[in-house]
Formats: structure tokens, sequence, C-alpha cells
């Protein structure tokens, strides 16, 4: 397919600078940890775009790559977890800034390492390792990893994938960033955030409307992230960190005021027309208080 074939050669060139970059080691290790530091002060509890107070870690496999707070087998809390599939032709570290973003606000991310994640079986294959390593008392992860509270997104391909993930019913919500259009969004029985750019020339805006008007039968928000492309997220997710950020705390950690950006009278995004170009919510989402997301 055309967007297809638009998308490959970009992301995989900036996937190779990006690789190049980490060094050698690093791109041939089948095991690698990294560890970034957390923020020196706590951000404010409605600055979602800031980061959080959890130092990370990164830990490079054979599938998947996952994102965690770095002291979490100290943790006194299990932590929620989030599958991620990448854009065509791209990897992990292309999304690292955004990955890393969640796991220092407390989110265990698995992200699969494929460059074609339409299917979504490497995403759902992260679940299953993530049971596993939880389970494993010789695993950091030993009792850390709250596996009631799953969210899935992507980029584009892997915007696409979370949608089709979406279906699994481990899965709690849905965030597809400029999702391609090989997927079926009538199978989801969960709420969704559909992102979109409006200078996006690869994802039209209009193409990820489409999946939010046929997901009549879910709590379903669009946003159109003003001026951003289709490349906005890659590398510093800019205006995408702090909505998606907030999406899954209000899901998957319920957390109130994350939840008042995008339910009831009050509603964040609605309001805030320096960072959204267009924000639409369906009737079941204009029906979701805010306090209960």
């Amino acid at each position: 397919m055309l967007w297809r074939r638009n998308l490959f050669a970009p992301l995989a060139a900036l996937a190779l600078a990006l690789t190049a970059s980490a060094g050698a080691g690093t791109a041939a290790a089948a095991t690698d940890t990294t560890v970034v530091a957390a923020s020196a002060t706590a951000p404010a509890a409605d600055d979602f775009g800031a980061p959080g107070p959890y130092a990370t870690a990164v830990e490079v496999g054979a599938i998947t790559t996952l994102y965690y707070p770095r002291d979490i087998a100290d943790s006194d809390r299990r932590h929620p977890v989030i599958v991620w599939g990448n854009g065509t032709g791209g990897v992990p570290l292309v999304y690292r800034d955004l990955l890393l973003h969640w796991a220092s606000q407390g989110f265990v991310v698995a992200a699969a390492n494929t460059p074609m994640s339409n299917l979504g079986i490497s995403m759902r294959a992260s679940i299953d390792m993530l049971t596993g390593r939880n389970a494993d008392p010789g695993s950091v992860f030993f009792d850390r990893v709250d596996l009631e509270h799953i969210g899935a997104s992507g980029h584009s391909q892997g915007g696409a994938a979370a949608i089709v993930v979406g279906s699994d019913p481990r899965i709690d919500t849905i965030l597809p960033i400029q999702p391609g259009p090989l997927a079926n969004i009538n199978a989801v029985r969960v709420p969704a955030l559909l992102l979109a750019g409006q200078r996006d020339s690869i994802v039209f805006p209009a193409l990820v409307k489409a999946f939010y008007n046929a997901a009549d039968h879910i709590p379903a928000l669009y946003g159109e992230v003003r001026g951003a492309d289709h490349f906005t997220v890659v590398g510093d997710p800019g205006p995408f960190a702090a909505p998606t950020t907030a999406w899954f705390r209000a899901h998957l950690m319920g957390d109130r005021t994350a939840g008042a950006q995008f339910f009831g009278p009050g509603c964040g995004i609605c309001t805030d027309t320096a960072t959204w170009s267009d924000v639409r919510r369906n009737s079941l989402a204009l029906n979701v208080p805010a306090a209960t997301p």
C-alpha cells in the first residue's frame, strides 16, 4: 500500500541513525540495561508532560524492549503495563523518549521490537512474557507488575496494531497514534483515544476520524494535534507526551485529575486550542464522569 511505502523509508532511515548513535554494542546485544535518572524535582499533579518521579531502566530482549521504573523490585506497588507497536520500519529506539516518559510515570512499557507490527502478535507476546516474569521469584518484576491494568498504544502501523490488540480481553484501553488503516475497531470493547496530526500527509486526519466515527459502541475520543505531522511523535514526543500520559494514568491508575482532561464538563483537552485543532467525544464518552474514567 502507498501509505506503507511512503512511511517505510523515513522511519527506517531514522531508526538506523538512532541505533548507530546509541552504539553498536547496544544494538547487537540480546539483553541490555540502560539507566536513566528521574527528574530532580517532583512534577505538579497535573503536569503530565513533565518527567515522572521514577528513575528508569531499559532492557532490550529478542522480541520485546522493556522500559520500566529502575527500582521496581523494591517498589511498594504494582505497576500497570503499556504495550507498544512501532511504525513501519521502526524500532522502539525511535520512540525512546516517549516510552521512557511513560516509564518515569510508573508504567512498565513493553515495546515490540518488530518493524512490522500490524498483526499485534509481538504485542500480545509481550503480555505473556511479563506474566511469566511477574510470577518468577528470580525476576526483578516478581509480583510488581499490575497485569489487571494494561493499555495498548502505537504509532502509524503500530497504531493500527493497538486497535487490533484492543480486542484482547487483557487490554483495558487503547491509544492509537496516527493509526494506519488495517484494523477493525468494531472488535474493540474498551475506551479509545485516537490521535491524529493536523498536518499529517501520510495518515490523513480523515482516516483517524473514520476509526472514531466507527467506534460508536465504546467511549471514544478524537484528538487532532495542532501543527503536528506524521513524525512529530518521533524523538522528542512534544505535544503527545502530556495527553498520552494523562490518558493512561486515568485508565490504568485511576488518576481523577488525569481523567478530568478527557471527561466531564470541564474536559481539559476540549478547551486547549493551543494544543488541539479538533477534539471530539462521542455520546458514550460524554456520559463518562470525570472522577471515574
